[in-house]
C-alpha cells in the first residue's frame, strides 16, 4: 500500500528562480558595505562577512520547501517568545536598551530574528485556520498571540520593532482575508485610542512611555527647543542630506563640517546611514537606495501573487511589510517626516543579526516562487 502523499524530491526549475529578487537584495546589501566604509570604516569586513553568510543562506534555504519548513510553526513561535525572555533576564544593555544576547561569544539581536519567525508562525497559523478569519473571535486569539512578542520587544525599550511587529500582523491579517466588518470595527476602537494616547504621552507627568521616548517626540514637534538635545541628530541629518544637493560631496570626503568627520551624528553606520548617503553620493544616491527597495518589495509582492497557496501569499505579504515598511521608517526619520524611531534601513545599515535575518526571509520567498501555481499540480 503506497502513501498518498509523495515522498519524491520537489524538482525545481531554475527558470522560476526569481533572480532579479536576489541580485535587487544583493546590490542593495553590497551598497550599504560600501556606504559603511565610510562610516565606520573598521565595521566595514563584518558587514561584508555577514553579507557572504546571509547570500549562502537565502540560496540554501531557497531549495527547502516552504510547506515543510511551516510544519514546525509553534517551534518558532515558542522560539521568538523564550529568545525575548532571553533578552530581558540575561540581555547585553548598552545605551540604555537591553535588546542584545551574547551565546558562545557571538552578540546578536532576537528582536531582528523574532520579526521572521513570527511571519512563518502567522503564515502557517492563519492557512490552518483560513475559515474562521471572519471570526472576531478568531482575530482576538491572533492578536493575544502577537502580544507576548510585540510586549518584550516594546520593553526592551525598543517602541520602533514592536511597530513594524504589529505593521507585519495587521497586514498578514489583511491578506489573510479578515473581514472588513472587523477590519471597520478594530479601527473605529483603534483611532480613537491612538489620538488619546498620543494626547496623554505629550503631558509632563505622563508614565505609558519611556520620558526619553517622549522627549524624542517633542524635539520632532518643537525642533527649536530641542535642537541641542534629543533633536541634534535628527537635525543633523537633515542638514546633511541637504548639503548633499544632487550628487553629494563626495565618497569619502575629507570636510570637517560633514557630519561623518565632525562627529555629529553617533553610530551613522546603523540608524542614520542614509545621512551619510545624503550628504556624501546626494540625491542621486539616496534614491538608488529607494529604488532597489521598491524594486526589491515589487518583486516579493509578485511572487506572492503567484503562491501555490495561501501560505505562500502571506509569507510574501510578511516580508514585503517588514522590509518596505521599516525603509519608509527609516528615512521619515532621517528626514524629519517622523519622530527619531531608532531603526536600521534594511539591508544598508551595519547590522550582522539583521542582514542574515532578512537574507533567510528572502531565502523563503525564493522557494514560494519555485513552487508558483503552475507547479502545483506535479508537486502534490
Amino acid at each position: 500500500m503506497t502513501s498518498s502523499v509523495s515522498t519524491a524530491p520537489k524538482k525545481y526549475h531554475i527558470r522560476y528562480f526569481d533572480f532579479f529578487m536576489a541580485v535587487f537584495a544583493i546590490m542593495l546589501s553590497a551598497y550599504g558595505v560600501v556606504i559603511i566604509g565610510s562610516a565606520r570604516e573598521a565595521l566595514q569586513n563584518r558587514q561584508m562577512y555577514a553579507l557572504i553568510v546571509g547570500v549562502a543562506a537565502m540560496v540554501a534555504i531557497s531549495f527547502v520547501d516552504y510547506s515543510f519548513i511551516l510544519k514546525f510553526y509553534w517551534f518558532y513561535y515558542a522560539a521568538g517568545i523564550l529568545l525575548l525572555l532571553a533578552v530581558r533576564l540575561f540581555g547585553r544593555k548598552v545605551g540604555g536598551a537591553k535588546r542584545w544576547l551574547i551565546i558562545a561569544g557571538v552578540q546578536f539581536q532576537p528582536s531582528e530574528v523574532v520579526k521572521f519567525l513570527l511571519i512563518l508562525f502567522f503564515a502557517a497559523f492563519i492557512m490552518k485556520n483560513r475559515d474562521k478569519m471572519n471570526k472576531p473571535s478568531f482575530a482576538a486569539l491572533c492578536a493575544v498571540l502577537t502580544f507576548p512578542a510585540w510586549y518584550l520587544i516594546y520593553k526592551q525599550p525598543d517602541m520602533s520593532t514592536s511597530i513594524v511587529v504589529l505593521m507585519i500582523f495587521c497586514m498578514m491579517m489583511f491578506v489573510g482575508g479578515i473581514g472588513w466588518k472587523i477590519v471597520a470595527g478594530v479601527l473605529a476602537i483603534t483611532v480613537p485610542l491612538v489620538l488619546i494616547f498620543m494626547m496623554m504621552v505629550l503631558q509632563p507627568d505622563q508614565e505609558l512611555i519611556q520620558d526619553y521616548q517622549q522627549n524624542r517626540i517633542l524635539a520632532w514637534l518643537q525642533p527649536d527647543k530641542y535642537s541641542s538635545t534629543e533633536g541634534y541628530q535628527q537635525q543633523n541629518s537633515q542638514i546633511a542630506i541637504g548639503s548633499g544637493r544632487l550628487t553629494g560631496k563626495g565618497y569619502k570626503n575629507n570636510e570637517v563640517g560633514s557630519v561623518k568627520n565632525g562627529n555629529f551624528i553617533a553610530e551613522p553606520q546603523t540608524d542614520f546611514i542614509f545621512a551619510i548617503v545624503g550628504e556624501e553620493l546626494g540625491f542621486l544616491g539616496g534614491m538608488v537606495i529607494v529604488g532597489l527597495a521598491f524594486l526589491l518589495v515589487v518583486e516579493i509582492i509578485r511572487l506572492g501573487w503567484r503562491a501555490r497557496d495561501l501560505s505562500g501569499t502571506l509569507i510574501c505579504a510578511g516580508v514585503a511589510t517588514h522590509i518596505g515598511f521599516q525603509v519608509f521608517l527609516n528615512i521619515a526619520v532621517t528626514t524629519g517626516l517622523m519622530p527619531n524611531t531608532g531603526i536600521p534601513l534594511p539591508f544598508v545599515s551595519y547590522g550582522m543579526t539583521s542582514l542574515i535575518s532578512l537574507f533567510m526571509e528572502l531565502g523563503v520567498v525564493l522557494n514560494v516562487g519555485l513552487l508558483r501555481k503552475r507547479d502545483r499540480g506535479s508537486e502534490l
